[in-house]
């Protein structure tokens, strides 16, 4: 989903664009980096230029070093199977905290600008980004393979699906997204999915999350058709940006009535 422009960088086009009144939200946390001066290769890193709405603060141990111990403690048992990187992270003494409010656009250069700009940090200093909306860490090995070098959006990348028992039947699930904020859209939420759903729900998350980053929005009481899937189910907006579940509004994905 890019074009070429002619400055050698690409657009990350949106082709299911619809205009919004809600705001793409990034926040990233970068552990180790210690960057003073951001004069970052346009080429190199696919960055032509920070998004101005995004701020930038640096901590150390001359300045709130309980803010790195604050965003380590509370986030290091998501890497409970990633010893080596969780001892990495321990040792480091400072971080760069990135976020902000991007105005939304037709395109997902603003994006394209901020791996370049994460991309940039990892390479001065940086160990690991912690992405604060998908709750997902990133090595800089692991970033660079999946998330700086294909040099496209990646969007299913960027959002995870999480899965939790309800009920006490660890055969039914609630499925929900976070992450969605980041491209100024709604998250996903499907309750009481059975087990021979599963995969089905999957597949339709995934549709989701690319349609919505690329621009599409679903609207009220639109409905799913799928094969893979009973007829009747429908999305409702729902939720709001203090649920710690998503951080974000959500679609709440609906059972046909019969079901």
């Amino acid at each position: 989903m890019t074009t070429e422009k002619s400055t050698g960088l690409t657009d990350w086009a949106r082709p299911y664009y619809q205009a919004s009144t809600e705001s793409p939200f990034l926040f990233y946390v970068i552990f180790g980096a210690t960057a003073d001066n951001f004069a970052i290769s346009r080429n190199k890193y696919l960055c032509d230029g920070i998004p101005d709405s995004l701020e930038i603060l640096a901590y150390g141990p001359d300045n709130h070093p309980e803010v790195i111990d604050n965003f380590r403690t509370a986030n290091l048992q998501v890497l409970e199977d990633d010893a080596e990187l969780i001892a990495d992270i321990a040792r480091q003494t400072h971080c760069i905290v990135i976020k902000g409010h991007i105005q939304n656009s037709e395109n997902l250069n603003y994006f394209r600008n901020t791996i370049g700009l994460l991309t940039f940090l990892l390479d001065n200093g940086g160990v690991a980004i912690f992405d604060a909306l998908s709750l997902s860490w990133w090595s800089k090995s692991r970033w660079m393979a999946e998330i700086f070098q294909p040099a496209t959006p990646q969007p299913n990348s960027h959002v995870v699906i999480l899965t939790s028992a309800e009920n006490d039947d660890a055969n039914t699930l609630w499925f929900h997204t976070r992450g969605l904020l980041k491209f100024g859209r709604p998250d996903l939420s499907i309750h009481n999915v059975p087990s021979h759903y599963h995969s089905a729900v999957i597949e339709m998350f995934n549709r989701f999350i690319g349609f919505q980053a690329f621009g599409g929005m679903i609207e009220q009481g639109q409905e799913i058709r799928m094969n893979s899937l009973p007829d009747n189910m429908y999305c409702l907006h729902s939720g709001h940006y203090d649920d710690p579940d998503f951080n974000n509004v959500h679609i709440e994905i609906k059972w046909p009535e019969i079901y």
